[in-house]
């Protein structure tokens, strides 16, 4: 009894502690939202000029990270929102809208009347009722020297069939924050986790909240058994049997006066409705098996035709006190919740170029195993490195991991494709954190993302393909030159630089709000900015990460 008693009040303390902390940076922070606010206005009233629906061709977008990439539920057609992107100075947030024709390979600005303000970060879910509807919660934005941050906790809705966007304004949801999941689950939205911070301060979430799509309402649901701690940048996706799954992501924690250390998640847990009690939910850890991804941040998720869970990308940090290193990614992962197991999604690369043999010619490596090659036994990939000088004489080093071919979650065949006599390198999108990805008829979108040269971060617009049925190779529909990036060293004082962003802000063309990436060292400023990503950043003494 004492055990249970002392058990609780812990618990209570924890929760008692965490709303303190709830309280000093929604205080600290207000300030600094309140400064945001008549720059926020300037932009709205900009916005307010459109009156009309304004659809035109146009090239592919700009490079970005952190927009929403969406399939359209009736339509051959995908949808891309918002976004970010940093030039070493000055950070970009978008408002705009495309959407890219899958028959016609070709993308559309759509201007509409009354849009979201700019954001980053955000999360968008399409569903299905109305004719189509792409629902958006939260996300960043922020002053162009990326020192202020404001966190939205408004709710949009974009209906498809009349091209007219709507806040819906609902009490009781969720607190403004960047990173947070949402999934479309029946006829709920159901959020979790995510981040809110100020210059100073910063919290992680794991709360859970539910709207309903019928009665406009939010309510907060409190499962029961131990769920994850607080995080954001997870995969959250709904399973074949109805559950919500959570693995990985991103949180921080302070170890001492400004020095932060940040987490890379790696576990999993399963969110399920309890039997015979409506509204009422409950958590379970789980520990999957197979062929695991290592542990990383600033992935991408999408769900497969057959309702896998596929991971992409992402980026493996080794963090020390004042500088952070990281290894880009762009593997594939998929997770089977029926079996409850990870499978590596390898390619078998283009089949006009490659001959068949017999299984079992070639002798297994020994521990191999036959049930599932990408676990311990499978081929290691090759890494190709590639070298591309800009314009200012920045060298940026391109690595791709040509990866061993076999579909992804399944065993290979009696007679299968053989590597080895493959003709020629597999396309593959180069490794990246933060990629937008959609699925359509089966086959995987990509578009955009980052990765890291040195100090200089560059923001990618290609845009891939792959069929998730053959698994065979990506395809390019839209290839970019990074070399060619639009890339400014910050080398003038810090009053300099804080001017320069200032009066960049009343470009109306550039969509120049802030954003995540901005600060002194070329990505987030200091050591509170981090992820909506996931990552974090070190001293700005330092290479800044994002």
């Amino acid at each position: 009894m004492g055990k249970k008693g002392k058990k609780e009040k812990k618990g209570r303390g924890a929760e008692k502690t965490a709303a303190k902390m709830e309280k000093k940076v929604s205080k600290r922070s207000r300030k600094e939202e309140e400064d945001l606010e008549a720059l926020l206005a300037h932009f709205q009233a900009l916005d307010a000029t459109k009156t009309q629906v304004v659809e035109t061709p146009c090239p592919p977008p700009s490079p970005r990270l952190h927009a929403s990439l969406s399939a359209h539920p009736d339509k051959d057609e995908l949808i891309l929102f918002g976004g970010e992107y940093f030039n070493g100075q000055k950070t970009s947030v978008y408002n705009e809208l495309y959407t890219y024709s899958i028959r016609k390979d070709a993308w559309t600005k759509v201007e509409i009347p009354n849009p979201p303000p700019r954001r980053c970060a955000h999360q968008a879910v399409v569903v299905p009722q109305g004719g189509g509807q792409l629902w958006i919660f939260g996300g960043e934005f922020a002053s162009p020297d990326g020192e202020q941050f404001y966190h939205y906790k408004d709710l949009w809705v974009l209906h498809l069939a009349t091209k007219t966007w709507e806040q819906v304004r609902a009490t009781g949801g969720p607190s403004g924050r960047s990173g947070h999941r949402m999934v479309a689950w029946k006829r709920q939205l159901i959020l979790f986790g995510g981040f809110h911070e100020s210059t100073r301060d910063y919290i992680y979430y794991n709360d859970v909240y539910a709207f309903d799509l019928d009665t406009f309402t939010w309510s907060r649901l409190c499962p029961s058994g131990t769920g994850p701690t607080p995080r954001s940048g997870c995969q959250m996706s709904v399973t074949p049997q109805g559950s919500i799954v959570i693995y990985g992501g991103y949180s921080k924690q302070r170890v001492k006066k400004d020095v932060d250390r940040g987490t890379q998640h790696s576990d999993m847990f399963l969110l399920q409705p309890v039997d015979g009690r409506e509204g009422k939910w409950g958590w379970t850890r789980i520990n999957p098996a197979g062929a695991k991804p290592t542990p990383r941040s600033g992935f991408s998720v999408a769900v497969t035709p057959n309702h896998q869970t596929l991971l992409f990308g992402g980026v493996c940090d080794q963090e020390e006190e004042e500088s952070l290193e990281g290894d880009f990614l762009n593997d594939l992962h998929f997770y089977d919740a029926t079996r409850n197991r990870w499978f590596a999604g390898q390619l078998k690369g283009p089949k006009s170029e490659k001959k068949k043999r017999r299984k079992g010619r070639k002798a297994e490596p020994e521990g191999a195993d036959k049930q599932e090659r990408g676990g311990a036994g499978a081929q290691e990939p090759l890494e190709v490195v590639r070298e591309v000088v800009a314009e200012d004489g920045t060298v940026v080093t391109i690595k791709q991991v040509l990866a061993a071919p076999v579909p992804a979650g399944q065993p290979q065949s009696e007679e299968e494709d053989s590597p080895d006599e493959a003709g020629g390198p597999v396309v593959e999108p180069s490794p990246r954190s933060n990629a937008m990805l959609a699925v359509k008829h089966g086959r995987l979108y990509l578009y955009g993302g980052m990765f890291e040269a040195g100090n200089r971060q560059v923001t990618l617009s290609d845009l891939y393909c792959l069929d998730l049925h053959k698994m065979q190779e990506w395809t390019a529909l839209v290839e970019v030159d990074p070399g060619a990036q639009e890339w400014l060293e910050d080398t003038a004082s810090e009053e300099d630089s804080d001017e320069d962003a200032e009066g960049g802000s009343d470009d109306e063309d550039s969509g120049d709000g802030g954003g995540e990436a901005g600060g002194e060292c070329g990505a987030h400023a200091g050591a509170g900015r981090q992820e909506t990503h996931g990552r974090a950043a070190p001293e700005p003494s330092t290479p800044c990460r994002t």
